[in-house]
């Protein structure tokens, strides 16, 4: 058995065989999938989405390349939104300095709001980074893990279980140093296509525990070898695991057990 912790199927990138994915999912092994809302728009589309199957669940969030512009009703409709049964966690959140989209100030207002509102709900958090030309270090990874850290304190403070079962790094691109300092932390990292073909990516996981680690396809972006240059799909997944257990010298089972048992850990599935 296996999941895919971060798959965007609500995208019109599967418009044309949305059914026939789900599918082969299934052939391959999968027993859960967590589509992540980028807006509130698309945060209603993966709720309805997985309303229609029950292997699919939803994370709603503001994307940081959405922030621009977000007021305060939008943050109460996501609320109301998060409410819903399906949903286990609260994301795409976080602070992108690639893009740039949005002020970075506005980007980590944005991005503490929607702690706040995961702290209130008792719901992990789902967090995208991604730093300026790519680094893997940067103004990017510091801003982001002073907020994390100061939200974790104050789950502490106020003696919230959430403090034990955070969230996750999604698609992890920083240095081993933040993979070991988010770990302390108590956050999944999401291991995702990028380790078939890196091998900066394979010596980083390869220096993990495997209880710290999430698969996730990103699909339909960052397909693994040897599909690469095509659309990712969750039935990939399966290469990723692959990867992880040549890395960790495993066996494949290890990984998607370990791998699952993290996901259940994390978002509490049904």
């Amino acid at each position: 058995m296996l999941t895919d912790t971060h798959c965007h199927l609500d995208l019109e990138q599967f418009d044309a065989d949305r059914t026939e994915v789900l599918h082969r999912a299934e052939q391959a092994g999968l027993t859960r999938i967590l589509v992540p809302g980028m807006s509130f728009a698309s945060s209603l589309s993966v709720v309805k989405l997985a309303e229609s199957h029950p292997v699919l669940f939803a994370a709603v969030g503001i994307h940081p390349t959405e922030a621009s512009g977000i007021d305060r009703s939008a943050l109460n409709d996501l609320r109301k939104l998060a409410h819903h049964p399906k949903v286990k966690a609260i994301g795409e959140i976080g602070l992108d300095y690639y893009w740039d989209s949005a002020p970075r100030d506005q980007q980590q207002e944005v991005l503490k709001e929607q702690l706040a509102l995961a702290a209130d709900l008792q719901l992990p958090v789902v967090i995208h980074f991604r730093e300026k030309d790519d680094a893997t270090g940067g103004d990017c990874a510091s801003d982001l893990m002073k907020i994390l850290e100061e939200w974790r304190a104050g789950l502490e403070r106020a003696n919230r279980p959430l403090a034990r079962r955070l969230g996750v790094l999604h698609s992890f691109s920083g240095s081993l140093d933040m993979a070991r300092a988010a770990i302390r932390l108590g956050f999944y990292l999401g291991v995702t296509g990028p380790i078939t073909y890196r091998k900066d990516r394979q010596g980083l996981i390869a220096s993990l525990p495997l209880n710290n680690l999430l698969i996730e396809t990103d699909a339909p972006f960052l397909t693994p070898l040897p599909h690469r240059g095509k659309r990712n799909e969750p039935a990939f997944v399966s290469l990723i695991a692959d990867k992880i257990a040549f890395v960790c010298s495993c066996t494949t089972d290890q990984v998607a057990r370990a791998t699952c048992k993290n996901a259940q850990r994390l978002f509490a599935w049904e």
